[in-house]
Formats: C-alpha cells, structure tokens, sequence
C-alpha cells in the first residue's frame, strides 16, 4: 500500500423506522429505532481499536448518532459534513416505494431504470448526487493523506463510493449490498478509490433478536 493512500472505512448508519417501512428518506432527518441505536452501539464496538485518526458523519441524525457512538469508541470527536448527505429526494421524501409509484408512475419509472440525469421533483440528479458523494469523500481523503478515517454516510453515499471503486456504471443495477452500519473499506489514492472489503457485518448477529429479547 502507498504510504499517500488513505484507509477509509465506509460506514452506513443503523436502522430507522423508515427503513423498515420502505420509505424514503432522502435529507428528512429521521432518527435511529433500537436496533439502529444497538446497531451502532456493535459498530463502535467492533472499531474501537481500529486506530482511526479522524470520524466523519453526515449531519443528519441518523448518521451523526451512529457516527458518535463510532467517534467516542475511538476517543475522538465526532466531524460533520454536509457533502455525507443522502440524496435529495424532493417530491419522493417521506413516501413509500408503493406510494411513489402510485402517485409519480412516470418519475417512478425513470427513476427505477437509473437514469442518470433523472431528479425527483425538487431533488438531486442521480449523476450530481454521484458527484457530490464522491468529491465529499475524496476531499476527506485527501486531507488526511496517509492516515485511516471512517465516513459515516448513507445508502445511496456508500452505493456512490462502491461504484467509483469499481468503475461500475451508474445505470447498472445494484447487485452489493449497504446495510445498516455494515464495514466497507476502501483505499483513497489519486487514480481514485480502490475496494478492500465489502458488506462486512458479523458484528451484527444477533442484533435484531437481542433488542426483541430486551423488549419483552
């Protein structure tokens, strides 16, 4: 590895109750459910002794909670950046997959094909969002040359970030995974991002049965 590559481990926040629901998010700021929060509690956990030098989250609540618990498992204090946003959804924010295509058949369908110059109504293009995902996680590289951070982001940031490592299209259809506070890992160089690991969440066995056992 080059000693100007920069470790970046790619992180996406525990779950919502709108996860579950199938609604879509976007720059809603929606907040962790127990799993989620126990979720993130197991993330720090498993990375606590990763010798970060630097957490990063998106500063909406889902990421910046998971990001913390993250950041004080590594002693350090947790950095926002609104560049870690998901994308802007505009008219689609708040709906489920089923109300979306109800509602906006046409933009459902555009949108469903990945067309890259397609914008929900009021929200971002999927190529501009694709930008600003990656120059946001490239900046923070960059900054810390050398060095070994984790990004706390969301779905559609950590999609962004596995297409530009593997120099998929942004038309083609997601065949990866980006769970809730699943480990990816990435090498951020100047030819650009190179994929390391993938999806990893044995630190989350269990998890969901745990908080209905703690529930009951």
């Amino acid at each position: 590895m080059s000693a100007d590559a920069t470790r970046v481990i790619a992180l996406r926040h525990g779950e919502t109750a709108w996860n579950v629901a199938t609604r879509i998010q976007g720059q809603l700021d929606i907040g962790l459910n127990a799993t989620g929060r126990e979720q993130a509690r197991r993330l720090a956990a498993a990375l606590a002794t990763e010798g970060l030098d630097a957490v990063y989250a998106s500063d909406l609540a889902r990421a910046r909670d998971t990001g913390g618990a993250v950041a004080r498992a590594a002693g350090l204090a947790l950095q926002t950046d609104a560049g870690l946003r998901e994308r802007a959804f505009g008219v689609f924010e708040g709906l489920t997959f089923a109300e979306i295509e109800a509602a906006y058949p046409d933009q459902a369908l555009r949108w469903r094909q990945r067309d890259p110059a397609f914008g929900p109504a009021g929200g971002e293009t999927l190529v501009a969002f694709y930008q600003r995902a990656v120059d946001a996680v490239a900046a923070l590289a960059a900054r810390h040359r050398g060095e070994h951070i984790a990004i706390v982001a969301h779905g559609g940031v950590l999609d962004a970030l596995y297409r530009a490592a593997t120099r998929a299209s942004l038309n083609a259809p997601r065949s990866w995974l980006v769970g809730n506070a699943s480990i990816n890992r990435l090498l951020a160089t100047d030819a650009g991002f190179v994929l390391v690991g993938w999806a990893d969440d044995a630190h989350l066995e269990g998890v969901a049965l745990d908080e209905l056992e703690a529930r009951t």
